[in-house]
Order: C-alpha cells, then structure tokens, then sequence
C-alpha cells in the first residue's frame, strides 16, 4: 500500500496536463479531519492498474487553500480512487516505525480495507454522466 501511495506521489509531480472536457464529470468532495496541507489523488481505470499499476489521472487538492474537490472530465467507465491527506505537507505519506501510513487516507466508495488497502471490487465505481462521492479521508 505504501508503495502504491508513493506512486501516487511520484505520479503528482509529472501530472500531464487536463484532458479535453467530455460530459462524463467525475467530482470527488473530500472531508478531511485537519486543514492543513494537500489531499494527493490517483484515479485508476482498471483493476489490473487499481492493484498496482499507473493512475490514469492524478490530482492535488489545496486542504490548506480551502480546496475540497478533485474534479476529472473522462471517458465514461469503470474506475476507482486512492487518496491520501499529506497533513503536514512534505509531498509523502508519512509512515511510522512499523511501515504503517501514520497521515490518512481513504478510497472510493468509502472502501475499507482488511489488513491492507481496499480491494477494487469494494472502490470501483461507474462514470456515466455528473458522478460525484462524498470520501471520507480520516
């Protein structure tokens, strides 16, 4: 999972740019227990990708800035999210002694994961349309 996060970190700092809009909007509004720092996100299009693969798109939502909201125009499809809330700002997930994420992080569909990140086929979603989920990132 850390690996995967780390990715998603990598992945944010040669983002490519915006996509041409379509009318499958996918808008993800993220609740985060602290105002501080960035929500750093990885949006996948495929199991294969979802499990540790490359994201197909990547954004940065600004907490400190008062951003709450990723949102991704795309081609209608299956996806699924991974997020992490880089608290303190450092551009990583922090872990502690153990290898184990000490800043949060969430999932679509508010997954939750048993020993682990959540499985695809509890993330995965459909974007057909305005798409939108509330996560809860704590």
């Amino acid at each position: 999972m850390i690996r995967t996060l780390a990715a998603v970190v990598a992945a944010l700092a040669f983002a490519a740019p915006a996509f041409a809009q379509t009318e499958n909007r996918l808008t993800l509004t993220f609740e985060t227990g602290a105002e501080t720092g960035a929500v750093l996100v990885a949006l996948y299009d495929s199991e294969a990708a979802y499990e540790g693969g490359a994201p197909a798109r990547v954004a940065q939502v600004d907490v400190a800035a008062g951003q709450h909201e990723a949102v991704f125009d795309l081609p209608a499809g299956t996806y699924g999210m991974k997020a992490v809330h880089d608290v303190n700002g450092n551009g990583k997930m922090d872990v502690n002694p153990f290898g184990m994420p000490s800043e949060p992080y969430a999932f679509s569909n508010n997954a939750v994961g048993n020993m682990g990140p959540a499985r695809w086929d509890r993330a995965h979603f459909e974007v057909s349309g305005a798409t939108a989920q509330t996560i809860r990132i704590r």
